[in-house]
């Protein structure tokens, strides 16, 4: 199990200790095996495993948290990052340009511009200022 080399009063004595259980130790001293009585049982160590927290699951084995199942609408912008919308820079009937910033999503503590990808007009907001949003949702609709 262990060993030790010990000098007490000028002599040197090596110590090894063969096995523990509960208040007695096995040891030899320079080769001569002793049975040692401990006044306390010897410490257990108790060997905690962590195990990664899986996702919760429906009892079919779905999960739990799952995009929305609402087919996206034709012409939508997409959020490319879960988020929360800090600001809403356009209103329904407002034309806008390509690479113009529409909304601002805060996203792992930075604020992202996700700007029109097509010229057009705002036909919808599906969001406002505030809302919580997944990765894909749609953000506003241009026609």
């Amino acid at each position: 199990m262990k060993s030790f080399k010990y000098t007490i009063n000028g002599n040197v004595y090596k110590v090894h200790v063969n096995s523990v259980v509960d208040d007695v130790a096995e040891v030899e001293v320079n080769g001569t095996p002793y049975s040692v009585k401990l006044e306390k049982p010897a410490k257990k160590q108790v060997v905690t495993l962590k195990r990664p927290v899986q996702a919760p699951t429906t009892p079919s084995g779905a999960p739990v948290v799952s995009r929305p199942s609402t087919p996206s609408v034709q012409g939508a912008v997409k959020t490319p990052l879960p988020g929360i919308i800090l600001q809403i820079n356009c209103k329904v009937g407002d034309t806008v340009k390509r690479g113009q910033p529409l909304i601002v999503l805060e996203a792992m503590k930075m604020e992202n511009n996700i700007n029109a990808d097509r010229d057009g007009k705002i036909i919808e907001i599906k969001v406002q200022k505030g809302d919580s949003v997944l990765e894909g949702a749609d953000l506003v609709v241009i026609g």
